[in-house]
């Protein structure tokens, strides 16, 4: 789960390290601006909602967005989840709507769908940009008369029932593309909570690290506390294309890597460490410790510091090829040069520095 579970009365301003307040919603704390909004959204919609459409990359935590507009609804039933990209297509019917016995081969008992199931409480549907357009068709009537119909049935059951739906599609795309029903996206997204991917989020990553990393060290009974300056590094750099989700997991493997209370970043997982498949530098490099010290006359912060040395690690393992360093990089060559040129990086001036291989 990505996600920071507090007690449900601890959901109030919780002081942060700089005296910034951290707001949180069942299930989850942040410190941005970006996700204030979010989490004043859920409160303000969750006693009145029937249906809310949840939309982000994932890993951003839809289905912690789901359990807090529950929690903060006035719902007395269940929370149900239904994995639309999990159900079979010629099945789907069946699960969300149920069945009577002899509705079709196979059907030997009545089955409660999962509409049902959740009478009384909320239905979160993830991934709704998968559901078939056949069953899209028999979902909006469910939401707009409040009633089931099982499968081979002939009567209708009411229901009192809220619905999340969730999906990291462009349903207006799909809509366009006639692959979603106009009517279901106008009826799902009477409310919809976008949620901002992790690289927007300036400020939430060190609070949510800090909180997994107690996590997985208590799971693993293991003293580590904290990251140390060069994993901070790299985590800044990283982009996070799995969000919250990727911190985690990252931050588990690190955690049991670490031989000590501080995590290094030769605990992290190689691919942070390696030229990924995007455009910029944001890379690390494993293996090799390259000086810190800025060429003479350079002023360099502490991220353009990091950059520099990747840029001359690069470059060295391409013995000085500007194309190949830059293909490494992810970069154009013309980028390269201008980084090059500054951080007055040369051949000289990376000889005159320390280089120790691990």
């Amino acid at each position: 789960m990505s996600a920071i579970v507090l007690p449900i009365e601890e959901y109030r301003p919780i002081p942060g390290e700089s005296g910034v307040g951290c707001w949180g919603i069942p299930g989850a704390i942040a410190r941005s601006s970006q996700m204030q909004v979010v989490f004043d959204r859920i409160r303000r919609v969750a006693p009145h909602f029937r249906t809310v459409l949840v939309t982000g990359e994932t890993g951003t935590g839809k289905e912690l967005v789901s359990r807090a507009l529950h929690e903060l609804s006035p719902a007395t039933g269940r929370l149900v989840t239904l994995n639309c990209s999990a159900v079979v297509e010629t099945l789907f019917e069946s699960e969300l709507f149920g069945h009577v016995r002899g509705a079709f081969t196979g059907a030997l008992q009545d089955k409660v769908g999962q509409c049902e199931f959740a009478d009384g409480g909320t239905l979160f549907l993830d991934e709704i940009g998968d559901m078939p357009l056949a069953t899209q068709a028999k979902l909006l009537r469910v939401l707009q008369n409040r009633e089931v119909q099982r499968v081979g049935s002939l009567s209708s059951r009411q229901l009192d029932l809220r619905v999340v739906a969730a999906t990291n599609k462009d349903l207006r795309r799909a809509v366009r593309e006639h692959q979603f029903r106009e009517d279901l996206y106008f009826r799902l997204a009477m409310v919809e909570i976008q949620l901002p991917a992790l690289r927007e989020r300036a400020g939430d990553w060190p609070l949510l690290a800090s909180y997994f990393l107690r996590q997985w060290a208590g799971r693993y009974g293991k003293p580590v506390a904290e990251l140390s300056a060069e994993a901070e590094q790299v985590f800044t750099l990283h982009e996070w294309p799995g969000n919250v989700r990727e911190l985690e997991n990252v931050l588990g493997y690190a955690c049991m890597m670490c031989r000590g209370d501080t995590v290094e970043v030769e605990d992290l997982p190689s691919y942070l460490l390696a030229p990924l498949d995007r455009p910029g530098l944001g890379v690390a490099v494993a293996g090799v410790a390259v000086a810190e010290e800025a060429p003479a006359g350079v002023a360099m912060n502490t991220l353009e510091a990091c950059e520099a040395r990747i840029l001359r690690q690069a470059l060295h393992r391409a013995g000085w090829n500007q194309t190949k360093a830059a293909q490494a990089l992810g970069t154009t060559r013309d980028r390269l040069r201008y980084r090059m040129k500054k951080y007055q990086l040369g051949k000289e001036q990376f000889a005159c520095s320390e280089v120790s291989y691990g």
